[in-house]
């Protein structure tokens, strides 16, 4: 004999009410599977490193075989500007250094390379030297002769190895909250492992622009400390820019050869002949006057020594006119005249 099952009521309401929990469980995996993908998608995407819609404000030159981005404006006599780590030339026009300067003379703000919209190759090692060099030979195809050199921060150590180097003849330098000496710094301990080659730009990747969008207000209180950031800096400064993976490995890269660039340079600072003016802010919270700038004056004959009271590390904002009066007593002397003697 066979039998056959007969569901009942109950049996045909447990088995409906199964049904759809099954159904609305899918629906939620799916819907989960959607949200997913499409925050694994929006992940993606904040890793790819940002391209810049910057448009550079100057002209290109290539040297050596590398772009190198300038803004040239005025006539006359010629005044170069290197910039600091983490900016770029663009950042004299913003403080209003250019348009000062182009009243008298003819003003060159180079892009360093990396930065800005200059390029880094990558089979090059980008030493201060090297740096130096491919300035010379930009100043040399822009038929700029015995420049006076403003450096500002990391571009003090570029402008000394020009001066240093022998490629370039020069009238003098200006030098702006720079760092002159080896010393123990935690942005380079902490930076070392960013600037080595494919390890970096694997960990430079693993953080998104928008972290980087977030934190940059931070980093320039820091660098104006204890000025404001000016109103101009915040309205034009293209942060975009500076947070190019480009820009990112040439900060990483400079920072962590730092102490062996000031340490390379060391040795010849004694043997400078040319007028030297060192200007820096004594409240500046980046780099220490003292251990710094006075140093320097020290040590460099001839030399003079401004320190600005209040003043932090970004004062080509804040003195602006104090570097222009600096520029033109360099330019008022004829170098090559001056009797250079021993401290």
């Amino acid at each position: 004999m066979a039998f056959r099952f007969v569901p009942g009521r109950a049996s045909r309401r447990a088995a409906s009410g199964a049904v759809r929990i099954l159904r609305a469980t899918a629906k939620a995996n799916a819907a989960a599977a959607r949200q997913t993908g499409a925050l694994m998608r929006r992940g993606s995407e904040a890793l790819k490193p940002e391209e810049p819609a910057h448009t550079p404000p100057g002209r290109f030159v290539e040297v050596d075989g590398v772009r190198v981005h300038c803004i040239v404006k005025g006539r006359g006599r010629p005044v170069v500007l290197i910039h600091g780590n983490g900016t770029m030339a663009e950042d004299f026009v913003i403080c209003g250094l250019v348009e000062q300067l182009a009243k008298s003379y003819r003003v060159i703000a180079i892009d360093r390379p990396g930065f800005g919209h200059t390029e880094r190759p990558r089979h090059w090692v980008w030493s201060a030297a090297a740096q130096a060099r491919l300035i010379a030979h930009t100043l040399a195809a822009l038929k700029a002769e015995r420049p006076v050199v403003v450096g500002h921060s990391w571009g003090t150590i570029v402008a000394l190895a020009l001066a240093t180097g022998g490629d370039l003849d020069l009238r003098g330098l200006v030098l702006l909250s720079g760092y002159y000496y080896p010393g123990r710094r935690a942005d380079v301990a902490l930076i070392a492992p960013l600037a080595v080659p494919g390890l970096g730009d694997a960990a430079r990747a693993l953080v998104p622009g928008a972290v980087g969008r977030a934190l940059a207000p931070q980093v320039f209180r820091h660098v104006f400390k204890p000025q404001a950031v000016p109103d101009r800096f915040t309205a034009r400064f293209p942060v975009a820019l500076s947070l190019s993976a480009t820009q990112a490995r040439a900060s990483a890269e400079d920072t962590a050869g730092m102490n062996g660039a000031v340490a390379l340079l060391q040795p010849r600072y004694a043997s400078l002949r040319l007028p030297v003016a060192i200007l820096s802010g004594d409240a500046d919270a980046v780099v220490d006057a003292d251990e710094q700038s006075r140093r320097l004056h020290a040590e460099v004959a001839g030399s003079t020594l401004t320190l600005l009271p209040g003043q932090g590390h970004m004062i080509h904002y804040a003195a602006r006119a104090r570097i222009v009066r600096a520029v033109d007593a360099q330019m008022a002397l004829t170098g090559r005249t001056l009797a250079w003697r021993s401290r």
